[in-house]
């Protein structure tokens, strides 16, 4: 189903862009073009080829969970204005 100038008129207003009369029917050209792209990808035989979200394997790199204590709560509690026992005291925001 090739796009048309109605198409790209509707998704432009959707989008709040103004476009010219000369970018409506380069998008136009340019909207054919890449389906006509995805329909050569869709004569392709993909079967036995497993899904992937990225060519290469990716691995997240990240260091495993472990609790440590701060060294250095005392001190921030002592920079607060106020506190309250363990608590950081606040101004109240709600009624």
């Amino acid at each position: 189903m090739p796009v048309e100038l109605k198409d790209v008129r509707a998704v432009a207003e959707l989008a709040r862009l103004a476009l010219t009369a000369e970018e409506e029917t380069r998008l136009v050209s340019q909207l054919n073009e890449i389906l006509g792209f995805m329909e050569t990808l869709n004569e392709l035989d993909t079967r036995g080829v497993e899904p992937t979200s990225h060519p290469v394997p990716m691995e997240n790199v990240t260091r495993k969970d472990q609790i440590e204590p701060f060294a250095a709560r005392g001190d921030l509690m002592a920079a607060a204005p106020e506190v309250a026992g363990d608590y950081y005291r606040v101004p109240r925001i709600m009624d």
